[in-house]
């Protein structure tokens, strides 16, 4: 019986908006992401270098753009949250151990606080016995040592616990790892139907 559930974050909780981040890049300049700026983004996450670093990072591509216009288009990333995915992790709190468990970034952590506001962020973490940045960490998913590391570190018995994330590469690592996986598919699929899943919940 499963009794502990390691969620991620983005859309699983908080809906992503990745073509109106892509399309507020166009409009300074940028097509598209590439190589260079997604190696960029894996420091940033994983806490290697700052915030300036990382929006300056992006001047190289698009040097007449406003540092606030490129913190802006890297926000309209993060979408709405809806009350019934917050409503739902609520009734799981008292009933399993709760994670939360993310490759994010500060400047995104930043703009979602300040986007749902104080009330909403702090009944959202309060349900969780810890919550995971990759950006604290100083590792990402999906390598194999953040579960380890988490399971390590909370005693769990990665049989009985569940992984929920939307991608394969993470829910296969954390497989590998030993836990249980729900690959969700966002937009077919949403968070509140856990428990049609059948995962032998407690």
């Amino acid at each position: 019986m499963i009794n502990t559930i390691i969620f991620d974050f983005g859309d699983v909780f908080v809906n992503l908006n990745k073509e109106t981040s892509i399309e507020a890049f166009k409009k300074l300049g940028l097509d598209g992401p590439n190589e260079e700026l997604l190696a960029l983004n894996t420091q940033f996450e994983t806490g290697k270098i700052s915030e300036e670093q990382f929006l300056d990072g992006f001047r190289k591509f698009i040097p007449n753009a406003q540092l606030q216009d490129i913190k802006a288009a890297w926000n309209s990333l993060i979408g709405d949250f809806p009350l019934h995915r917050l409503e739902f992790l609520q009734l799981l709190c008292g009933k399993y151990r709760l994670f939360l468990l993310t490759n994010t970034d500060s400047i995104h952590i930043e703009y979602f606080e300040q986007h749902v506001g104080m009330t909403f962020s702090r009944d959202f973490y309060g349900c969780f016995e810890k919550v995971y940045y990759s950006y604290e960490m100083g590792r990402r998913k999906p390598d194999r040592e953040v579960f380890e590391y988490i399971i390590r570190k909370h005693g769990l018995n990665p049989a009985r616990t569940l992984f929920v994330d939307d991608k394969k590469e993470n829910t296969e690592a954390a497989a590998a790892a030993g836990l249980r996986v729900w690959n969700l598919q966002p937009g077919v699929e949403d968070v509140v139907d856990l428990f049609e899943k059948k995962y032998h919940m407690a």
